[in-house]
């Protein structure tokens, strides 16, 4: 069995509905293994000689209604490792629980706070999760930047004392996934990697070009000089937007096909408006030799 030596952090946003776990360790494909989350339900981190079924079994707990610190003494009560376990639990509602078991490889330990829980195992020190919670209670933005933010902090701090190899975040909410289809939101893994973490954050900012909704201040009217831009460039990139000036149908189909092709089609507009990062791209695009 292999010692799943990491740290990690799940938390839950009541208010937008989202909850999710982030994770890093000298470990292959940490987030196959770790994260578990179910939209309108929480979150469970599972580590350290990680038994996985703490994962479904514990959301299956929470969705009846127990609270987190209760499901893991169900978990563990059953378990004959459970002094070999690391788990940590958040429910939708605020609760947040962390278990690690005495037999874990020092330093391990964890802290909570309201929503989040943070824990890890052989860690340099317990800096680590300190530094976890403080990052994550200070930051703004979304729970998926603030969860990064924590485990940015946590490998600043030290993290795993054997070294870096793969870290992940999962982050669910209903109806979240591409196209609305299901609830997996944001689920990113970068499984060997130098400086996985870094090199998560920046799959991320991918992942927020090609699948995050632009807000209200990040759109722009099309109107008659961008219509011209758009139609100009569209016709360079082999599109046709018809005759004409007008940011009309068939100058709009165009763009829509531009954008489906460049795989921006979860950021596409029906109101005559399009967003800055759209334009910064199409931009950028008829730039490229």
């Amino acid at each position: 069995m292999k010692d799943l030596r990491t740290f990690s952090i799940v938390a839950a946003d009541p208010a937008t509905g989202e909850c999710g776990v982030a994770v890093a360790s000298k470990f292959l494909s940490v987030g196959a293994v770790v994260p578990w989350a179910r939209a309108g339900v929480g979150a469970v981190a599972t580590q350290s000689f990680a038994n996985t079924g703490y994962g479904p079994q514990g959301l299956d707990l929470l969705a009846d209604g127990l609270e987190p610190d209760t499901v893991i003494q169900r978990l563990t009560s059953t378990d004959a490792d459970k002094d070999k376990r690391q788990v940590g639990i958040v429910d939708m509602h605020g609760g947040s629980a962390t278990y690690s078991g005495t037999a874990c490889f020092p330093w391990f330990g964890g802290r909570t706070a309201e929503g989040v829980a943070v824990q890890g195992n052989i860690l340099v020190s317990e800096k680590t999760v300190e530094d976890m919670l403080e990052a994550f209670r200070r930051t703004g933005g979304t729970l998926a930047v603030r969860l990064l933010s924590a485990l940015a902090a946590g490998d600043r701090a030290g993290g795993d004392s054997r070294g870096k190899q793969s870290a992940a975040i999962l982050v669910v909410k209903p109806e979240g996934g591409y196209g609305g289809f299901n609830d997996r939101y944001v689920d990113l893994r970068v499984d060997d990697h130098a400086s996985p973490v870094a090199e998560l954050q920046r799959v991320y900012e991918l992942w927020r070009l090609y699948f995050e909704k632009p807000p209200d201040d990040q759109l722009v009217a099309v109107d008659a000089g961008l219509a011209t831009e758009l139609r100009e460039g569209l016709r360079r990139l082999g599109y046709d937007p018809g005759p004409g000036t007008a940011w009309d149908g068939q100058a709009r189909a165009a763009f829509t096909a531009y954008s489906e092709k460049e795989n921006l089609e979860e950021r596409l507009r029906a109101d005559g408006r399009t967003d800055r990062q759209v334009l910064a791209y199409f931009r950028a695009h008829l730039k490229r030799p």
